[in-house]
């Protein structure tokens, strides 16, 4: 029996270790597999999912209120409305996809869900279009006889605008996190991004110009055909792409574990803090590049919730109370956080003043001759794709020309503060270009009397708005790319999808916050009329001109006062000053 017994022993320590190798095994392959996806045989599927979806995007939304009041009978202030309540949510949602992406499901997961739905909302919105019992029947001239939409009709178009917000909001910048996760290299991560932007704007210049003329001239169903095609063509090339990417697994919600340092460290107010490394937590993780593993100086209170007490640590070594005892990693990310609000915060007035010079720059395009020689007048609605190709334009430039100029010269990569800190200076160009060519246009109003003709058109050609707009076109193609470079390779390991979607987010913010700021000089000043002949918008482009420029003089604070955190990953030891 004791022969028996010890066979069955070394049996079973054989099957034991067969299954052990096995599994070894496994790993080592997925280990070897992973490491041949991703780098630069992904670009062209990253590339065409966001041309496609770009083109969607902009195809229907850059012509919604027309739309909304030609083919639905909607005022227009309402159809103003629903534009800005699309605008926001789609340049909101993202943080949502980000933080699902980093907690649940992981970046390819909700680009594929995100890309499907924003593709079943184009072709309700096309149902709309090309089925007369979806929407009412259409009134010439708006008043009280129009046929308002009944709530069926509503319903459908409510839903296409709510799904394909969604989509493009939950895909637009996880994909751009996604994309960058295919490089080790911060440089690579770079180049990426300017070329992602690149693309981003040529997609926004195309969809905004033949889409919307389409649209226009031909019909609403042909035109949203395209976006719809446009849509499926992204979500064809996303899918194919799935074998070559480098796919990244998520953690659980990253924010629980913040939320807990927050919790831990209240509990441990009292605590007297050690200079001793062992007395805090450290998580045995294997996570690529999770840095930093050693506590730092700054936020030093709340290294109480990653030190360690009586009762904190179980027998096997693990975590007895969890809202207790944190790691330093945990502590850390947290800290990270921190430190980068500021910067996040300075970002705030461009973005306010994106949505200002997007609604004012078509007023102003309203007002004035907007003939291209005898035959061809530029829609209102389309002035602004002259930001885009701007910025298109100068994101090449940057990339292959700025760039590779400055590393020669100074022996150091330009950095993603610096990118971000010329963009602010083009802004603050931008505004006073602007002030300038509005006072011009105002002088030549009241020079014909046109000031209290509502609706006049001023003998002063729009493409005296095309300096501004490419300012400002220039400073995109910097701080964008600069922002999100700066949060891609800053925020933590486990938040690097939700890293991209803040730069949506305070671009929502702002959409928001550039709609307030006008009610509000709009009721306190006299600025802002129906009729912009007869009020003074150039002083409201001063104003956020002296604005811009002391948000400048706060990021310069902010960008000389930060460390970078991950100082080892390609930024060659640089601190945030723009004067390094």
């Amino acid at each position: 029996m004791a022969v028996d017994g010890e066979s069955e022993h070394l049996a079973r320590n054989n099957i034991d270790s067969a299954s052990f190798s096995a599994d070894r095994e496994a790993q080592i392959s997925d280990v070897v597999a992973t490491a041949k996806r991703g780098g630069w045989i992904t670009f062209p599927f990253i590339a065409g999912t966001i041309m496609g979806m770009q083109l969607s995007n902009n195809g229907w939304s850059a012509n919604l209120i027309v739309y909304l009041i030609q083919e639905f009978n909607i005022s227009s202030i309402k159809a103003a409305d629903i534009a800005n309540v699309v605008n926001g949510c789609t340049l909101l949602f993202p943080v949502v996809g980000g933080i699902i992406a980093d907690s649940f499901s992981g970046s390819f997961t909700v680009v594929s869900t995100s890309t499907f739905a924003s593709l079943l909302g184009i072709i309700l919105l096309t149902l709309t279009a090309s089925l007369d019992s979806l929407r009412p029947q259409r009134c010439e001239i708006l008043g009280s006889s129009c046929d308002t939409p009944s709530t069926a009709q509503y319903t459908i178009l409510y839903g296409g605008i709510a799904l394909s917000c969604i989509g493009i909001g939950g895909a637009r910048f996880t994909l751009s996190t996604m994309g960058a996760n295919q490089f080790d290299k911060p440089e690579h991560q770079g180049i990426f991004f300017n070329w992602f932007f690149i693309v981003y704007y040529a997609a926004s210049v195309i969809s905004t110009t033949i889409f919307v003329y389409v649209e226009d001239n031909v019909s609403w169903t042909v035109g949203f055909g395209l976006c719809v095609a446009a849509n499926f063509a992204a979500f064809v090339i996303f899918l194919l792409g799935k074998r070559f990417y480098r796919h990244d697994k998520p953690q659980g919600s990253p924010f629980l574990a913040l939320a807990r340092v927050i919790v831990a460290t209240i509990l441990k107010w009292k605590v007297v803090l050690s200079s001793r490394t062992e007395d805090y937590y450290q998580e045995n993780n294997a996570t690529i590049n999770a840095v930093p593993t050693t506590l730092n100086k700054n936020f030093r209170f709340l290294n109480r919730a990653a030190f360690k007490i009586e009762g904190d640590i179980g027998e096997d070594g693990s975590i007895a109370k969890p809202w207790r005892l944190c790691s330093v990693q945990q502590v850390e990310d947290l800290k990270t956080l921190i430190k980068l609000f500021p910067l996040w915060s300075s970002s705030l007035m461009l973005s306010i003043t994106i949505g200002v010079q997007s609604s004012m720059t078509v007023l102003q395009a309203l007002t004035m001759d907007r003939h291209l020689g005898p035959h061809f007048k530029i829609p209102a609605g389309s002035i602004l794709v002259i930001v885009f190709f701007a910025s298109s334009v100068s994101l090449t430039l940057i990339d292959r020309l700025v760039c590779p100029l400055w590393q020669k010269l100074t022996r150091r990569t330009l950095t993603p503060l610096q990118k971000t800190g010329v963009g602010h200076i083009f802004t603050v160009a931008s505004m006073i270009v602007a002030a300038l060519i509005e006072k011009k246009r105002l002088k030549i109003a009241h020079n014909h009397q046109l000031q209290d003709q509502l609706g006049s058109i001023v003998p002063m050609l729009s493409v005296w708005l095309f300096p501004q707009l490419i300012l400002a076109g220039i400073g995109e193609a910097f701080y964008l790319p600069g922002q999100i470079s700066l949060y891609y390779e800053e925020f933590p390991v486990s938040l690097r999808s939700t890293a991209t979607g803040m730069i949506a987010l305070i671009l929502g913010i702002g959409f928001y916050l550039s709609t307030a700021l006008t009610d509000i000089v709009g009721d306190v000043t006299t600025w802002l009329p129906d009729n912009i002949n007869s009020g003074k918008l150039d002083n409201f482009y001063w104003t956020l001109a002296a604005l811009c420029a002391v948000n400048f003089g706060y990021y310069l604070v902010c960008s000389c006062l930060y460390k970078y955190r991950n100082v080892n990953k390609g930024l060659d030891g640089n601190s945030g000053s723009l004067g390094e």
